[in-house]
């Protein structure tokens, strides 16, 4: 429910209402006046000159008004909300219905005094309207994107088909009644935009009295599209069809697969689903087939970090271990370096869950727990199978960890992942796993700590100057290797534009750390010291922290200091 702001006293004009706001000082507010007596030009005009945000001189003009103000970015609509008013008469009259409260229709209008059109809307919709205040660009925009992801005439038609059998049909005769068009419509509409948007998931949540559809986009959940609650059982229903899953089996998570192509565009979709209070919630993973692993340069890795991570590599054994927290591109990584090294030449054996890319000339397999194939039972096998090198997905267990070691102290070259905070928290959890110190040192070669942050957008990125507190921080951060001639730091930021979706930010890159295990981190994992030891002893030998590679990205206009804090922040 958007926030309805005090009203002002009727005698507020608004450049008070914007002093009282403190956007403008006493100076500018005398300046303001005399100029608008002088020249008898409008106040808004006049406010253009003072830089003030136009959301706020927007949100001021409503208190005058009397009506509400709304901020509809990031605003998901409702389909048949949408539906109550067409898509070209919201376009002429920069309208834009937005919520429903019992009989009253909630409608962002560039002029909400505008009785004809609020008359005009009543009509049409049979019910009683509550005029908001909004931004014209705001109002036409918001148009555009939500007509066109609402599917409002699929949705329409849908409802009706649904509405038309009774649940009880609906599971014996599904698959003849859900192969209709506006059902699947909908679904190839949902994965379109999907790929248009660059999205890795689609979360289709069931909620009390209608369905949300939200998108994953550079790592963040984005509420894309409402639907009614009546379309969500055969919206599911299809889906469980393409992925072969039981279309009757509503109390228990089912696990799916299945492949859409949209253009040039070949999309395999992991499908998961889990009953919740009110319905089965529908989580589908996007994995492009066409998408090859990126080099270690275009994954963020450079300079020492690079050069450090490419000396470990031409190592014939050893392991080296990938750490983060889930969805900080740990196996994007891994697929990077398996790339890089796969040639005719040596024999690669993964052990996954599950296989999420293809890589040519690598033999993969997917851990399937029911027949018992465990990445400790693969291990075992791989080393029957002549292998050069092997990757385990993920060290999970005391078991998988001696294995894995086993394998590269007798000539092996292993990459696996763990879950840890940083590089430096990789030995002491092997070490709690039961693995043997003096066995670690031995066969652990390096520890990559990474994040992924997301990239700045070029076609809209602006320059400006850090405030002094960042500046400082910045130096303390990376004190030594902070570039020389840094005397005004001047940082970037997307101002927001319809490429990058107003977000300011398009596609993610990495941060990382590489920690070689020297002599003196052997003694200390000998020693089991903790996860800080471990680190000073790292940075002192020239290690690059995360979040020194992150702001050393912030400088160089790549990212931003939010994004390097949200992920990096001790």
């Amino acid at each position: 429910m958007p926030n309805i702001p005090a009203q002002s006293a009727p005698d507020s004009s608004l450049e008070e209402i914007l002093f009282r706001e403190k956007l403008i000082n006493a100076d500018q507010l005398a300046a303001i006046k005399l100029e608008s007596i002088n020249s008898g030009q409008p106040i808004e005009k006049i406010l253009a000159q003072y830089q003030i945000p136009t959301d706020k001189i927007t949100e001021a003009k409503a208190q005058i008004l009397n009506v509400p103000y709304i901020k509809l970015e990031g605003k998901a609509i409702a389909a048949d909300i949408l539906n109550l008013v067409p898509e070209a008469a919201a376009r002429r009259y920069v309208i834009i219905p937005f919520d429903k409260k019992n009989d009253e229709l909630w409608v962002a209008m560039a002029d909400p005094l505008d009785i004809q059109i609020t008359e005009f809307v009543e009509k049409r919709a049979g019910l009683r309207v509550k005029p908001f205040l909004a931004l014209a660009e705001d109002v036409l925009k918001t148009i555009s994107d939500q007509y066109s992801q609402n599917l409002t005439s699929e949705v329409t038609s849908a409802l009706k088909e649904v509405a038309a059998v009774r649940p009880e049909e609906q599971i014996q005769t599904g698959p003849e009644i859900l192969r209709e068009a506006p059902v699947s419509n909908i679904i190839d509409q949902l994965l379109e935009y999907a790929i248009k948007s660059r999205a890795s998931d689609i979360h289709i949540e069931p909620q009390e009295d209608r369905t949300r559809v939200r998108y994953r986009i550079d790592g963040i959940l984005q509420e894309k599209i409402l639907l009614p609650k009546g379309v969500h059982d055969a919206l599911v229903s299809r889906i469980k069809i393409l992925s072969v899953l039981k279309i009757d089996e509503k109390r228990l998570p089912q696990d799916g697969r299945f492949t859409f192509t949209f253009g040039q565009n070949v999309v395999d979709l992991r499908i998961s689903t889990v009953p919740t209070v009110f319905g089965e919630k529908v989580v589908m993973r996007l994995l492009p087939k066409s998408t090859g692993a990126p080099s270690l340069l275009e994954l963020g890795l450079r300079g020492n970090s690079l050069k450090s991570l490419e000396t470990q590599l031409l190592r014939p054994h050893g392991i080296i271990l990938i750490c983060g927290p889930t969805g900080s591109g740990k196996t994007t990584t891994l697929y990077s370096i398996l790339t890089k090294i796969s040639t005719t030449k040596v024999n690669i054996v993964t052990i996954e869950d599950p296989v999420e890319y293809q890589i040519p000339g690598v033999n993969q397999v997917q851990v399937n727990t029911q027949v018992g194939l465990t990445f400790a039972s693969a291990l075992r096998s791989f080393l029957r199978q002549d292998p050069n090198i092997i990757m385990v997905g993920e060290i999970r267990d005391t078991e998988t960890a001696d294995l894995a070691i086993q394998a590269a102290l007798t000539g092996h070259q292993v990459f696996s992942t763990v879950h840890t905070n940083s590089s430096s928290g990789a030995p002491p959890r092997l070490l709690d796993m039961g693995v043997e110190p003096f066995l670690l040192v031995s066969a652990l070669n390096a520890v990559v700590g990474q994040r992924v942050v997301r990239k700045i957008c070029q076609r809209c990125r602006i320059e400006f100057s850090a405030p002094p507190e960042v500046v400082e921080n910045i130096k303390a951060v990376l004190g030594k290797i902070l570039p020389s001639g840094s005397t005004t730091l001047k940082l970037f930021k997307g101002k927001g534009c319809p490429f990058c979706g107003n977000t300011g930010y398009v596609g993610r890159v990495g941060i990382f750390e590489i920690l070689s295990i020297t002599e003196e981190i052997s003694k200390l994992v000998l020693e089991h010291a903790s996860s800080g030891s471990i680190e000073q002893a790292a940075v002192a030998a020239g290690m690059i922290t995360m979040k020194q590679d992150g702001y050393l990205k912030v400088l160089e206009g790549i990212t931003t200091m939010e994004e390097v804090l949200r992920v990096a922040q001790d």
